[in-house]
């Protein structure tokens, strides 16, 4: 079973140019921000139930929650999940795509002033390069790692490390990316059904599928090109499900190769998570 969560809703700062990246398909606030999601994905089948990525959560200050617009009133993570009948303690799978705050936020939760697992019983899957980069970051992106959000899983005992590409199951798979941060993970879900890809910031909103559409927090925007082409081609040719993370409009869809590169094929809407049995 596969449902979607938007856990939160923020206004993001678009370092792009006027006219590239999600600002093509809209103009951004008085202060240059435009709205983005965060979608995440709930995978269950036999006994586990697997998480990717974990959203804001609920530990930036209140001067992030304002330069972000963070939406608090919408609610949490666990939240939505309790209100959906799932115990944050029945999650016994988190993917982490990459560490930054918008990812790996609601991986962990304050008890009081600590920071806790918010899935004590759930193994975290980062790549290690990640893992070292986040602990070493540059001027550029040392704003985006917070280590409240990732050093108690360490501590803690769970967070695995990976190395490369790697399946947890013979039909689900993660991939590194190095366009955007050092060992960023995809993740690709293949079944009888079709694909579904998700790409995480190497595809953040269908506004960014055109070849030099990039965001201004890639460190390397150009083996982002570099992987955007090899990606999105054979998401064409198979005829994959693409899901858009950040993407305040357009929760996923196909990808369409034109006579100009790459577009969005057919737009797709997710199954929200629905209401389990106690």
């Amino acid at each position: 079973m596969l449902d979607a969560l938007d856990s939160t809703v923020a206004q993001c700062l678009a370092s792009s140019p006027n006219r590239s990246g999600a600002k093509h398909t809209h103009p951004g606030d008085q202060v240059n921000r435009i709205p983005m999601a965060t979608r995440l994905l709930l995978i269950e089948w036999d006994d586990r139930r697997l998480l990717v990525d974990t959203g804001n959560g609920t530990k930036l200050s209140p001067k992030l929650q304002e330069i972000y617009a963070i939406d608090t009133a919408y609610p949490t993570l666990p939240h939505l999940l309790v209100e959906a009948g799932i115990p944050p303690e029945s999650i016994t799978d988190v993917v982490l795509t990459h560490l930054h705050f918008d990812h790996a936020g609601g991986a962990t939760t304050l008890d009081g002033s600590i920071a806790v697992p918010t899935f004590p019983n759930a193994r975290y899957y980062v790549q290690a390069d990640q893992l070292a980069w986040a602990r070493n970051p540059t001027e550029k992106d040392r704003a985006s790692f917070m280590p409240e959000n990732y050093e108690p899983l360490v501590e803690a005992g769970l967070l695995d490390l990976i190395e490369g590409s790697v399946h947890l199951t013979p039909e689900l798979s993660l991939h590194p990316l190095f366009g955007h941060t050092q060992a960023m993970q995809a993740l690709l879900l293949q079944s009888d059904d079709g694909t579904l890809f998700y790409p995480a910031d190497l595809l953040p909103t269908h506004a960014h599928i055109p070849i030099p559409y990039v965001m201004g927090y890639d460190n390397y925007p150009l083996t982002t090109i570099t992987e955007k082409k090899t990606w999105l081609e054979r998401a064409a040719r198979e005829e994959w499900i693409v899901i858009f993370e950040h993407d305040a409009f357009v929760a996923a869809g196909t990808i369409a190769r034109t006579e100009k590169g790459f577009s969005l094929g057919k737009k797709l809407e997710l199954s929200p998570v629905a209401p389990h049995a106690a």
